[in-house]
């Protein structure tokens, strides 16, 4: 279908651009921006005056207990594409399943699913899983998830493997040894309310040891929900010197810290727990100068599981909703312009995932988000989509408001 998007303020990051235009979708790409191609005749507009139109956001965590609810949320966030770890029940470990989730994913035919292969088989860290058949089904790079690889060997292998067909991996950077009896992080906060700690150090331990092992091997690694400023410091130092590294921030994590806790709040247990002050005003430095992605960490939780006690709630919040207004949120408090947040949630996920054509340049597909950026609401369990209604962020008004999303150049969401 032919489509005009019109009067809308057009935010490529990848490309730079940031006017008034009016852009042309034809056969699910873009076809032109500005002036319509030779022929062109619309038969749909969208009238997108006051708006951003910008492109489809990419979400590089996004657990989906229910699949076509939550890709009904991705795409009622602006949010085309989304990377789906691998601790499913069961895990994503063979190509059978893998394959039928994005044979499912396209029958919903919301946004596309891009799951992640499980690493070893089970995710226990042991055996490696078939790599090279979970490629094949679709699988975009192979991680544990939350699981560790308690054996550095094993871990080495895998990396070996993986570099000889240049296949990436993607870490959780958390030493499971200082990690394994911990809830929040270890400070002030946790030693008043007497919950047990995970010291920053779980994570820079972790990360040494990968960075050496990167080196050791060239393998592409991903290291996924940073949380100190000494993980950003030590991955920095890595990219300065050229290696083969990337990573992601949960928008979370830029926006509390350890003392959004208060009392016990089960909504603010994440893992990696919330940190200091300071570790937040680092990772918004680092996403701030374009060294991070920005994702949801999407994670459902049953209302069950977080009527308990903050040490037995089950970790995570519902965010494919909010990532696009969480990410404007952070934006305005550390005062980053418009198109560079949005780069984080954009341009910059694409990177990571070798996504050449997710922009707004004539010929890329026309996955695309069109949303108010000056739309205030209110964040209610009833007004989300997502089976998780657990939000910190449950009672408060939002700004930024998606009003039409596309895939492929389908209109899949509108208000």
């Amino acid at each position: 279908m032919n489509i005009e998007i019109r009067n809308g303020r057009v935010i490529d990051p990848q490309n730079g651009t940031d006017r008034v235009a009016s852009l042309f979708i034809a056969d699910g790409r873009i076809a032109g921006l500005d002036q319509a191609p030779a022929g062109f005749a619309a038969v749909q507009t969208i009238d997108a005056k006051g708006c951003v139109v910008c492109p489809g956001l990419i979400d590089l965590a996004a657990r989906l207990n229910s699949i076509e609810a939550e890709l009904a949320a991705a795409v009622a966030g602006g949010v085309t594409s989304v990377v789906v770890p691998p601790d499913a029940d069961p895990p994503l470990d063979e190509p059978e399943l893998a394959d039928r989730l994005v044979h499912r994913g396209t029958e919903i035919g919301k946004a596309r699913v891009l799951p992640l292969g499980a690493l070893t088989l089970g995710l226990k860290g042991e055996r490696l899983a078939e790599l090279a058949g979970l490629k094949k089904a679709g699988c975009v790079a192979f991680s544990q998830a939350t699981q560790p690889v308690v054996d550095t060997e094993a871990l080495l292998r895998s990396m070996e493997y993986a570099a000889t067909f240049d296949f990436a991996i993607w870490l959780q950077p958390q030493d499971y040894w200082l990690a394994r009896n911990g809830i929040a992080h270890e400070g002030e906060v946790a030693s008043r309310l007497g919950l047990a700690g995970i010291p920053v150090a779980a994570e820079t331990i972790a990360i040494a040891t990968i960075v050496q092992l990167v080196r050791d091997t060239g393998c592409r690694v991903h290291l996924t929900r940073l949380s100190s400023a000494a993980g950003v410091a030590l991955v920095a130092q890595a990219q300065a010197e050229g290696l083969p590294l990337t990573f992601d921030i949960g928008v979370h994590h830029l926006l509390l810290s350890e003392n959004d806790i208060g009392f016990f709040n089960p909504h603010a247990r994440f893992v990696p727990p919330l940190r200091t002050l300071r570790d937040r005003q680092a990772l918004s430095d680092a996403a701030a100068g374009g060294l991070a992605a920005i994702c949801s960490d999407h994670t459902p939780v049953g209302a069950d599981d977080k009527l308990l006690p903050f040490g037995e709630a089950k970790p995570g919040a519902t965010g494919l909703e909010v990532l696009l207004p969480l990410t404007l949120k952070w934006a305005a408090a550390a005062g980053v312009e418009l198109r560079q947040a949005l780069a984080r949630i954009t341009a910059a996920p694409a990177a990571v995932l070798g996504l050449a054509d997710r922009h707004l340049g004539v010929g890329a597909v026309a996955d695309i988000c069109v949303f108010d950026p000056a739309a205030e609401w209110q964040l209610s369990a009833e007004s989300l989509r997502s089976r998780g209604k657990n939000s910190p962020w449950l009672g408060h008004m939002l700004t930024g408001k998606v009003r039409t999303t596309l895939v492929g150049g389908r209109v899949v969401f509108t208000e």
